[in-house]
């Protein structure tokens, strides 16, 4: 919730008039639990998705994640239909093993090409093998947490979701 990644993220959001929501998944930080290999994870955020739908009475949002967090989102996706979905240095090949549908909506993938955990070849590939590929946004000589990109990964984010 403190990474420097996803506030760039929400701030690019609430440029655009979205309002925010970030969250720790259970056990991180200051938050209750203990980490559920995806599966509480998934829980918790269709449980902030639902109470930000209720708080700011919205049918529409849209979702992002970073990398674990854009593993969770994609498996969100189905139960809470987001206009778009942000995901940032998705885990290829670590959390993401397993073919996974084609999200509906509008998707924006973001990684950099010196990413050091997770191989940009494979993160290619993947996108590649959907029969409508998501938008990929691939930064040269980005790394895995973006130092001193930040504000070309808000600018993508931005260009993205300026059209939905």
């Amino acid at each position: 919730m403190q990474n420097k990644v996803v506030h760039t993220i929400a701030r690019a959001m609430q440029e655009l008039g979205a309002p925010t929501v970030r969250f720790n998944f259970r056990g991180v930080g200051a938050s209750a639990g203990h980490y559920d290999s995806g599966a509480g994870e998934l829980e918790d955020a269709l449980t902030v998705c639902r109470w930000a739908r209720r708080h700011w009475s919205c049918r529409s949002l849209w979702l992002a994640g970073f990398s674990f967090g854009s593993a969770i989102a994609l498996q969100a996706v189905e139960s809470v239909a987001p206009a778009a979905l942000v995901t940032v240095a998705p885990p290829v090949g670590r959390i993401i093993v397993t073919p996974v549908s084609r999200p509906p909506c509008p998707w924006l993938v973001v990684h950099g090409d010196h990413d050091e955990l997770v191989d940009v070849a494979s993160v290619r590939r993947w996108v590649d093998s959907f029969d409508e590929p998501p938008a990929l946004v691939e930064m040269k000589g980005a790394e895995h947490f973006f130092h001193g990109r930040l504000g070309e990964l808000r600018d993508a984010v931005l260009s993205f979701l300026s059209g939905k």
